[in-house]
């Protein structure tokens, strides 16, 4: 028979079943059962309603800019013309380049969390989209990581811009914060992230466009929202 650990035991303890909570509530019960010695990430789950009226169905894919931050340190790469590398550098970026680092995106050398690129690059990178892709890195219009606006751009990606995205059930995830934010800036987070994407259902998707939410940290309990 498998053994659980002290920890696990006493976090079962806090689970609460058919009850409905509000968000305020939840963010203070994962607070309290965030107990892992690091700053645990505070994140939020969905579902959301994917069948439109007229057939065929409906993908979610956008950013978010939270009012407080995500927490999470991201280090940013900046794909520009040469003559941008200046600002590239000045702008905060942690790896920035021209030709140089395409070539070594080809050689398969990722020291970076996100890529931002600038128009006029975009062809060159193109041909490596196979090799990003599935990172995730590819820059992308819709999601902030292609612009000419290379100090606005990196500022934002550094400072609580996240990406959402659904999977073929409608399940999408993201993070409102860490441990270490207070109550309120994580619930301001929360509210502001649930009114992001209400704003993307579409006029052809009748009924609830989320249909349930949930709130939980990387090591602890999951509780359904159940008010607001």
């Amino acid at each position: 028979m498998k053994r659980r650990s002290k920890r696990y035991n006493s976090l079962k303890k806090n689970i609460i079943k058919d009850k409905k909570l509000s968000a305020k509530d939840i963010i203070d019960f994962v607070k309290k059962n965030s107990n892992t010695k690091f700053d645990e990430s505070i994140d939020v789950c969905l579902r959301i309603n994917l069948k439109q009226s007229k057939g065929g169905e409906f993908n979610l894919r956008t950013t978010v800019k939270l009012p407080n931050g995500s927490g999470k340190k991201e280090k940013i790469a900046v794909l520009c013309e040469s003559e941008k590398l200046d600002e590239a550098k000045k702008s905060g970026a942690d790896v920035y380049g021209s030709d140089d680092l395409i070539e070594k995106i080809a050689s398969g050398k990722f020291n970076f969390t996100k890529l931002l690129c600038t128009p006029a690059m975009m062809g060159k990178i193109g041909k490596h989209g196979k090799v990003l892709g599935p990172k995730g890195l590819m820059p992308n219009p819709k999601l902030g990581t292609v612009s000419n606006e290379i100090t606005k751009s990196v500022n934002e990606l550094k400072n609580g811009l996240v990406e959402i995205r659904n999977d073929k059930d409608g399940n999408l995830g993201s993070t409102i914060g860490r441990k270490s934010f207070s109550n309120e800036k994580l619930l301001e987070n929360y509210n502001y992230l649930i009114e992001s994407i209400k704003k993307e259902k579409p006029e052809t998707i009748k009924g609830e466009f989320i249909k349930n939410t949930f709130i939980t940290s990387t090591m602890g309990i999951s509780y359904k929202v159940g008010a607001r």
